[in-house]
């Protein structure tokens, strides 16, 4: 049995889903909220398979602040984004957030029901138009590299990259630069969160297609 939380700041929204999934043998709704500080209460208290969860939400913490504080509470639980936002930016702001799945309220109802069953076996669900645009992005940032991101980055953060991607220790890092231990790993943490990386080695390809590891 599939245990899920609602969360839309729309009731009728809600009701409409809860009639839906209720009527489902596999699935039951065990709590439902309209904000995301309601929806993390929720979900800590009643500890459900999967969050479905709405991006837009006024009157509260809205959906991509919440699930990423679930993921963070609850890095087993799965968050399904279900949203009237078909656009580029949530898509990637929702993956970021650690969102196991990001589907329309303009989707058939059997594709919600196929998208709720995936996330709670653990696996990742896209809508088809989302898939491909994600594909391209991830295409696009191989061939040339997230320009956007790099230009983010301040001239420190830069020779933070190269030294790190080197191989270099916080520690040597640190001597290198004159600065603390403390402000590298700041750095760093910056630096990853800005280019959307989680890897040593993610950070080590990117600085190579930047031209970063110039060894003098």
């Amino acid at each position: 049995m599939i245990k899920l939380c609602i969360v839309d700041d729309h009731a009728v929204v809600r009701s409409g889903l809860m009639m839906l999934l209720n009527a489902k043998e596999d699935m039951e709704v065990i709590g439902e909220a309209s904000e995301g500080n309601e929806a993390i209460e929720l979900a800590l208290r009643l500890r459900p398979d999967v969050v479905l969860m709405d991006l837009s939400m006024p009157n509260g913490k809205d959906g991509l602040s919440a699930a990423k504080d679930l993921k963070q509470a609850l890095p087993d639980l799965a968050v399904l984004i279900l949203t009237m936002h078909d656009d580029d930016e949530y898509l990637f702001r929702a993956i970021h957030a650690g969102a196991s799945g990001y589907i329309l309220k303009t989707a058939p109802h059997e594709e919600l029901l196929k998208a709720i069953r995936s996330v709670a076996a653990g696996h990742a669900y896209l809508y088809p138009t989302a898939t491909k645009r994600l594909m391209s992005q991830y295409v696009d940032q191989l061939q040339g590299g997230d320009s956007s991101s790099f230009d983010t980055l301040s001239d420190r953060e830069k020779e933070v990259v190269s030294l790190v991607a080197k191989g270099y220790s916080n520690k040597e890092v640190a001597e290198q630069l004159v600065i603390s231990v403390k402000t590298v790993e700041s750095h760093k943490s910056n630096v990853m969160e800005k280019l959307h990386l989680k890897t040593r080695p993610e950070l080590v390809k990117y600085a190579m297609k930047k031209g970063l590891l110039n060894f003098e």
